[in-house]
């Protein structure tokens, strides 16, 4: 099966794709480390969200890839390792600018759908069951309160980020605002997705959830 999980910032996406996937023995595919890596390369070489030409030029000589390490899937930029790099307040609100470019998207839209074909994996992003893959065999969309979701992010943030946790909070309902109302493919449930509110559960309460749906399924 082909099966993704989209929902906002914080709402634990990232560990539970990432055990979904273990105990299913796919592939994990983290798509807004892309959009983060697409960031990257931008501010390194000093380019504005809203150059769409330089975005272009940009993606053109990108080459990403993930590739396993002791640590989980490390995403390889041009040959070098930017896992670490790209998981900053500046990234993130970076990469949520240029996600909203038409030419970053048309981009990464290739690139996932290729990562894609094999099926065999699980997607976690903001558009996988809306955009990149409208015919996944199974779709997701996990959500918690704001504050919960802010708590997680801060504890994720500490070790690379001085923010506070009001900071946080503040940044992540900025970037919900961004992301559900951009004009093209902004975050939203797809229509035959199933929800879940992770605020009140484990992640290996959710996961079980899923693997559950799925069973059934088959």
């Amino acid at each position: 099966m082909l099966i993704t999980i989209d929902g906002p910032s914080g709402a634990g996406k990232t560990t539970t794709s990432r055990l979904l996937a273990d105990r299913l023995d796919y592939r994990y595919i983290d798509t807004g480390a892309l959009y983060r890596g697409v960031a990257l390369a931008a501010i390194w070489t000093g380019l504005t969200p809203d150059d769409d030409t330089a975005l272009e030029k940009l993606c053109s000589t990108l080459k990403m890839e993930f590739m396993p390490g002791e640590k989980g899937l490390r995403l390889i930029s041009n040959g070098s390792d930017v896992t670490d790099q790209i998981r900053t307040p500046e990234i993130s609100m970076f990469a949520s600018a240029v996600s909203a470019r038409p030419v970053v998207r048309h981009f990464l839209l290739d690139l996932q759908r290729r990562l894609g074909r094999e099926k065999k994996a699980v997607f976690e992003g903001r558009d996988m069951g809306t955009v990149v893959f409208p015919d996944a065999d199974v779709k997701f969309f996990l959500d918690a309160s704001p504050k919960i979701r802010a708590l997680r992010r801060y504890k994720e943030l500490k070790s690379v980020s001085s923010q506070t946790l009001d900071a946080v909070e503040r940044d992540m309902r900025r970037r919900d605002e961004n992301d559900s109302t951009r004009n093209l493919a902004p975050l939203k449930p797809a229509e035959d997705a199933i929800r879940i509110d992770s605020t009140d559960l484990s992640v290996e309460a959710v996961v079980d959830r899923m693997l559950t749906v799925i069973e059934n399924m088959v």
